[in-house]
Parts: C-alpha cells; sequence; structure tokens
C-alpha cells in the first residue's frame, strides 16, 4: 500500500491545510529569506549587525544564515566587510523573469519598437510606490541613471510610474503614495505632493497615456502607455526615453506616441489571446 500523506492532528479540513502547511516551515529558510528580501536598490549592501537589527533576529542567527548564504553563492562578501547579492540571486532573479508569460510575450514587440524609433524602451510593474523594470533596451546614445533589469525606480518621477498609478483607486492611491514617495533625488520638475500629482493621475487616466518632462533626471523625457491582461486591467506600462535636448514635448507627442501606443495595443492583444 502507498504511503499515507501525514497530515498534522489538528488540521482543520475547513481552513485548506494551513495548518499542515505551518508544520512543513522550515523557520530556518524563511529566516534566510528575511534577510535575502532587504537588500534592494536603496540598500545593495548590509553589514552583518544592521542586518540582524532590520530582520529583528538574533546576531548569532544572522550570522550563521548569512554565511551559509554566502558559501552557497547568494551573498558576496565585500572587503569592507559589508555584503551583497551574488550571482546565485541574480541567476534567479533572471530565471524569475524570462519566466513571467508578460516578458515573453513583449520582448519582440518591444525590440520592433526599439528598432523602428532609434530610443531607449522600457516595460515596467507596479510594486509599492516605486516601478519594477522587467525589460530594458537601451540606446546607447542615452545619457541616465544606470537602469537596469530589476531596478527600482520612484513611481512619482516616472512616465511608467504615474500611468499606472493613474489606474489606481483613490484607496489604493493614497495607501501606496505618501510623502515619503517624493523625498527620493529628482530632475527640476518632479512633483512634491500627491495634491499636486493628482490633477495629472486624472488627465493621464483620460488620454491614456503619461509622459515624464525632466522629472525623473535633468535632460531625460519619456512617453508611456499602457499593457492590459486578459480582465481589460492595467498590468504594467512601456515607455520610449529620451534625450530632451532632441526631443520637445510636442515632438514626442506627434512622433513617438501613436507608434508606442500601437506597440501596448499589440502586446495587450497577445496577451488577452488575440492576435496581434
Amino acid at each position: 500500500m502507498p504511503p499515507k500523506t501525514k497530515v498534522a492532528d489538528d488540521a482543520d479540513p475547513a481552513d485548506g491545510g494551513t495548518t499542515e502547511k505551518r508544520e512543513y516551515r522550515v523557520e530556518a529558510l524563511a529566516k534566510g529569506l528575511r534577510i535575502l528580501s532587504l537588500f534592494d536598490e536603496q540598500r545593495p549592501s548590509w553589514r552583518v549587525t544592521d542586518l540582524a537589527t532590520a530582520a529583528g533576529l538574533p546576531m548569532p542567527t544572522v550570522y550563521r544564515v548569512v554565511q551559509t548564504l554566502a558559501s552557497e553563492g547568494y551573498l558576496d562578501h565585500l572587503p569592507n566587510g559589508d555584503y551583497r547579492p551574488g550571482v546565485r540571486t541574480l541567476t534567479l532573479g533572471s530565471a524569475a523573469l524570462r519566466s513571467l508569460d508578460l516578458v515573453g510575450v513583449a520582448t519582440p514587440k518591444l525590440q520592433q519598437l526599439g528598432e523602428s524609433t532609434g530610443e531607449t524602451v522600457n516595460l515596467a510593474v507596479l510594486t509599492g510606490d516605486h516601478v519594477l523594470y522587467l525589460v530594458r533596451l537601451r540606446n546607447s546614445d542615452l545619457v541616465t541613471a544606470n537602469i537596469q533589469v530589476g531596478s527600482t525606480l520612484p513611481a512619482v518621477t516616472t512616465s511608467i510610474g504615474k500611468l499606472l498609478l493613474a489606474h489606481l483607486d483613490d484607496d489604493d492611491l493614497r495607501s501606496r503614495i505618501t510623502q515619503e514617495s517624493f523625498q527620493a533625488q529628482h530632475g527640476p520638475n518632479a512633483k512634491v505632493s500627491l495634491e499636486e500629482l493628482s490633477t495629472e493621475l486624472e488627465q493621464i487616466r483620460q488620454q491614456g497615456w503619461a509622459m515624464q518632462d525632466e522629472e525623473l533626471a535633468y535632460g531625460l523625457r519619456s512617453v508611456a502607455g499602457p499593457i492590459e491582461g486578459a480582465a481589460g486591467r492595467v498590468v504594467a506600462g512601456v515607455n520610449l526615453a529620451v534625450q530632451a535636448r532632441d526631443w520637445s514635448t510636442q515632438r514626442i507627442v506627434r512622433e513617438l506616441r501613436p507608434t508606442l501606443l500601437d506597440t501596448c495595443a499589440e502586446i495587450s492583444a497577445l496577451l488577452s489571446g488575440g492576435h496581434a
């Protein structure tokens, strides 16, 4: 007879096996994942003492976890004593991104967009009050921050971010965007409060596209369009990023916006099971 599946004595069938799942939880692994999750764009390297404080774990526990992660290639030990994500972490991240249907469906269309315009193309989604870059096809002439796949930027200063914020309901918007969301380094035309940004978000919602005019950084402009999923919900955004010295806002709207929106519509049709 096949062996019986072990189920906790106090498991309640009505809770979907929640008690059983807790029984098989590996606390050491959970602690390791909690520590890895602390590394991000704003804090790419940490000392063990700071990790212990941020994770709320005892110093000896964090030291053992960090040493284990480093020995397996998930953390690198820097000469100054800090730790940063290692190659194994990057490999996992790349595999996760490649597995996303959105990235697989969108990339050929984004490549065509980049080739036809000669400008930098980005695909990003909203995470908290930031946008996370899933695809970046960079024009070598574009001078901007060192943005790459996996980078995050404040949503309030990016064209994709403003586009995605415009499609949130008021409660979700205000839970994500606080005054701290406007504190990061930004360009000369950045909005400084949600009240100031709200009028533009309403306009974006009505017109179906967004622009960033030297709000992220001096000399950088971009225009973004929406990607819709199967239910017609906006799930991501695509933008074309250009040099302000070469592209006025009027020229962007006239020459780049139509091509961008056509590409977004094609990707959206593919995601919903249609044909582009």
